[in-house]
């Protein structure tokens, strides 16, 4: 199989779960595809390294957050109009599994991107400390209080019964 081949199978059996991902992160889907594709480009471009690596969907990982840091700016703008949205969100927990998932959807969007990867990826993706500190490029103390922070700020958006019954 050449280098392209092998490229095209990852991309094509990992692709929706690298999109459904970045839209954890980004809060829309079409920037979420878009991010999604820019990161595949980026994934293609250093297919060697890559499938040199130790868990290749690690390495997706990082190539995907590494493309959502670097474009932060852009998604500032769906950061602001989330802030809008989620203003009417109810202050107590909502009765719907949806509601619960657009709810902790619309509050994740008001963390700030690092924050925001660090959840993702912890919670999302149910990576270890130390599998985030590597995909992120920091320490595991720098993962451990990103976290802690996030979550004290999602507490503080959607109340203490929300986050408990989200993310456990």
């Amino acid at each position: 199989m050449d280098r392209l081949e092998g490229f095209a199978e990852y991309a094509g059996a990992r692709q929706r779960h690298l999109r459904r991902s970045a839209y954890l992160l980004c809060g829309d889907w079409h920037l979420a595809e878009d991010l999604t594709q820019t990161a595949l480009v980026h994934l293609c471009r250093s297919w060697g390294r890559a499938r040199q690596a130790e868990s290749l969907d690690a390495y997706a990982h990082k190539v995907l957050v590494n493309s959502f840091l670097r474009d932060k700016r852009r998604y500032q703008r769906q950061v602001e109009r989330v802030a809008a949205y989620s203003s009417g969100l109810p202050d107590t927990a909502p009765a719907e599994p949806t509601e619960l998932r657009l709810s902790l959807q619309a509050a994740l969007q008001l963390l700030p991107p690092r924050a925001r990867a660090v959840v993702v990826l912890r919670f999302w993706e149910d990576m270890s400390v130390e599998a985030t500190a590597a995909a992120l490029e920091c320490s595991v103390g720098n993962v451990k209080s990103q976290t802690s922070r996030a979550l004290a700020r999602l507490r503080e958006i959607v109340g203490d019964s929300l986050i408990d019954s989200g993310l456990q």
